[in-house]
């Protein structure tokens, strides 16, 4: 597998690069509209065909690439069901999978950040990866209160699914804002502080009195994330 953890600074996005390297499809992540040339430079050399663009979710906090890198590459771009998305080629559903040359995504539904929350889950041999957004975050969890948001759903999606996994998962979440750039499902269910409740009321609780302003961007991102980027 060819992979790349890609930062844009200005949102603290991860943008995630993953091909097969036989094939030499290849899939990206999270993009961000104002790092397209980057993209295609680094697919260029490193000689891969994109085949698909993927978002976790309806972003607030940064205009996605994938209509802009749809018209560039003719990739597939692809979101979840519940966002309604006029413009995007396929909307996943869960437990969907999703071929890259060799390698297989696994479209997990995790709603609680937004109502239209993804998860995608890659088995490469013994390493198993997952590629959060910002549904489990390092030593951290997504906000729960825009966009339909609930810390009900959001408790769901991870102790009912994504903590489940094996402890030894990679978790590449889809912002860090303090430098961390991976974690596992082990480490987070021992330090992540959100993670320590003892029940769904105590999330409910913790999530409800966060009190965090709105993204400077969301008026402008999420209606531009809703029409692929190219409003």
């Amino acid at each position: 597998m060819i992979f790349r953890q890609l930062f844009e600074q200005e949102s603290s996005t991860y943008t995630y690069l993953i091909a097969c390297e036989e094939t030499r499809k290849a899939a990206l992540i999270d993009t961000v509209k104002s790092e397209v040339s980057q993209y295609i430079q680094l697919l260029h050399e490193l000689n891969l065909t994109l085949a698909y663009t993927l978002d976790t979710h309806t972003h607030a906090d940064h205009i996605t690439g994938a209509g802009e890198l749809r018209d560039l590459t003719g990739c597939t771009t692809l979101l979840g069901e519940e966002a309604h998305s006029a413009c995007v080629s396929q909307a996943l559903h869960d437990g969907e999978k999703i071929s890259v040359g060799k390698l297989t995504l696994t479209a997990l539904y995790t709603p609680g950040h937004t109502d239209d929350s993804y998860t995608f889950h890659l088995i490469d041999g013994i390493e198993q990866y997952l590629f959060t957004g910002d549904t489990l975050l390092i030593r951290g969890t997504g906000r729960t209160d825009f966009q339909n948001g609930s810390a009900q759903d959001q408790y769901q999606s991870l102790f009912g699914k994504l903590l489940l996994l094996p402890e030894t998962t990679w978790v590449y979440p889809g912002h860090d804002y303090k430098g961390w750039t991976r974690s596992t499902i082990g480490e987070e269910k021992a330090h992540n502080p959100r993670l320590q409740v003892k029940h769904m009321q105590a999330y409910v609780d913790l999530m409800n009195n966060l009190k965090l302003p709105n993204p400077t961007l969301m008026d402008i991102a999420v209606p531009a994330n809703r029409a692929c980027g190219q409003n």
